[in-house]
Order: C-alpha cells, then structure tokens, then sequence
C-alpha cells in the first residue's frame, strides 16, 4: 500500500521532513510518533493500528533520519539543533502544515516520550494520547537500559562496556556514564572507530529488547550503515542529555489532567521496566493503564491493546461529532 499523501516539508534550521498520510480525509485526526530515536516509520505498519475508514493518519520522520535530511548518518551533519524542544516544534509544523486544529497523539518507546513532551506544550492541541512501551527518558531511565539491565545479561553488557574501555576516551566502569562513552565514540572522527561502536550498540539495542521477542535477535536494519550510523547517534545524543526534556516529564505530568490517556506496557519489558508507566498513571487523573503480562518491548498482544485504545478515541470523537477537531484535508495541490 501506499500513503493517500505524501510530502516533504521545510522546517527551518535546513531541516527538511517526511511525512505521509493515510485514511480518509474527514476522519479523526491522529499523528504517529515513531521510536528510536531514529527508528523511522519504517514499512509504515503503524497504519494497521487504526480504523482508516475513519481516521485521519499522519506520520512523519524525525529530523536527521529516515527520508528527512539532512540524515545524520553523515557525521558532518550536525546534531546542534536536534532536540526535543526543535522536534515538539516540528511537530507543530506538521501539524499546521496539515490543517488540523487538533489531533490523537500515538507514540511507541522514544516516540511516548516525545507524545508527551509535545502534549506539555501544546496540551490544547491534543485530543487524546495512546502511548505504547511508554518511557520518559529520564536519567534514571536511562541508566538502566544502557548500565542497570547489564543485570539481566552481564556476558552482553561486559562487551558493550569493555568496548568502550578499549576505545581510548578514557572511559572506565563504574567512572562516568557509559552512555556519554558511547557518544563520544560515535562522535570519533576515524571512521573505523564510529562503526565499530555503532556495531556494538546495535548488539546491545537487539539484547536488551529480546526477552519478549523470545530472545535476542538482529534487527535486519542494522545491515543498513546509513540507518545504523543514524539511530545509534542519535540514541546516544538524545540519551546522554537526558532526553532534553527539563523539568523530567514526572514532575509535570499532573499538568495533563483531563486529557485521555492510554498507557500499554509490557511486563516483560526489561529495558523499559514497568514502574515508569506505573508512576505516570498513578500522577494523571484520566488516565488508563494497561499492563499486558504476556509482552515485552512490544508483541502482537499489545498491538491489539493498541488498536483498541485508537478505535476507542475515533469513536468517542465522531461520536461527539466535534466539527473543530475533524477539519478536513488541504487542497489537494498542497505539497
């Protein structure tokens, strides 16, 4: 299948995105936030969590990655303006770019993250979030998944760490953070030296998601260096300074009150453990959280939670029949 829309959009600073859309014109109006960060939209199966007989489906792909450039898989391409506040104000773009008034906001791992950044900002512009594997990217967050998880596979986290031991920044265990090493490595002006860590962050990326998955497997997009250079840049950048979201999203989360929320996680997420879903629905009244005992950093269970808590909010919107949040598509011509 392909996009009903499609299209490149100038955003300032020389960045250029994608972005698609699918469904129908009239219907309710919803963006997807991919992962990563950097995972693109990939072979756009994130449509398959929607009604597009009655939705309005937009996607987009983060500056840096994917078909939006510059592409960050070349080291000359800097990263000074690639943060959360530039990617909350790209999605505004879209948004008006699109002439949509107001939307349901998905996001899925990095992507909830960004969801949420983007509903502190712009809270009147939401209609209703659905979040899926839902991380914050706090420091704490981050330090398990790039140190603490090496709990869980310590034969795997010893490579990842000694990697970075040998690499001649000066990183040693237990001094500093490794995910800040692996920033520097990546930032390495020899070749060699950015592609090795890249390789050896892609082992760690498909180790600590694989207990859901049954166990560790390799991602067939690690074969692409453009994608592998990209995603593993900017996970380390986005990583090591936190997210970029100050104050963390925990202490404002209150701040969303009112707005519906679905939060699906998996129990056996052991990269992204459950406590941070957990704290977000325990501080956000108007909040439903689903725990799917079964699933890890996703699965085909949580995808049909996923789909569900779309078709619940299309429905409760055309059913109230809001004519502000359901503008229709612009002229065709538009690019």
């Amino acid at each position: 299948m392909t996009p009903r829309r499609e299209g490149r959009l100038d955003v300032g600073d020389g960045q250029i995105l994608y972005w698609e859309e699918w469904g129908v014109a009239d219907g309710v109006p919803a963006l997807y936030v991919h992962g990563g960060p950097g995972a693109t939209l990939g072979a756009s199966t994130y449509r398959n969590r929607f009604d597009l007989d009655h939705t309005r489906l937009i996607g987009f792909e983060q500056r840096g990655c994917g078909r939006s450039t510059p592409h960050v898989g070349d080291p000359a391409v800097s990263l000074a303006r690639n943060d959360t506040a530039h990617l909350v104000g790209d999605m505004e773009a879209v948004r008006n770019h699109c002439g949509i008034d107001r939307w349901i906001v998905d996001g899925v791992s990095w992507g909830s993250t960004l969801a949420l950044a983007y509903a502190l900002a712009h809270p009147d512009r939401v209609l209703g979030l659905v979040l899926v594997a839902v991380t914050t990217t706090s420091r704490e967050e981050v330090d398990w998944i790039t140190e603490g998880v090496g709990a869980i596979y310590p034969e795997a986290w010893d490579r990842f760490a000694r990697h970075a031991e040998e690499g001649g920044i000066g990183y040693q265990r237990g001094h500093g953070r490794l995910v800040e090493a692996y920033a520097a490595l990546l930032a390495s002006p020899d070749p060699a030296v950015r592609d090795a860590a890249s390789r050896e962050s892609a082992v760690w990326e498909d180790t600590h998601v694989g207990i859901g998955a049954g166990g560790p497997v390799r991602d067939p997009r690690w074969a692409d260096d453009a994608f592998r250079h990209a995603f593993t840049r900017l996970a380390t950048h986005y990583w090591s300074h936190d997210g970029f979201v100050d104050p963390p999203i925990l202490a404002r989360i209150g701040e969303l009150s009112g707005i519906p929320a679905t939060l699906i996680h998996g129990r056996r997420d052991i990269s992204s453990p459950a406590v941070t879903a957990w704290r977000l629905h325990r501080d956000w009244p108007g909040s439903t959280l689903v725990i799917d005992e079964g699933d890890g950093h996703g699965g085909p269970s949580m995808a049909e939670h996923w789909r569900a808590a779309n078709d619940a909010l299309v429905t409760a919107h055309r059913r109230h029949a809001d004519p502000v949040a359901r503008l229709g598509s612009p002229p065709e011509a538009r690019p």
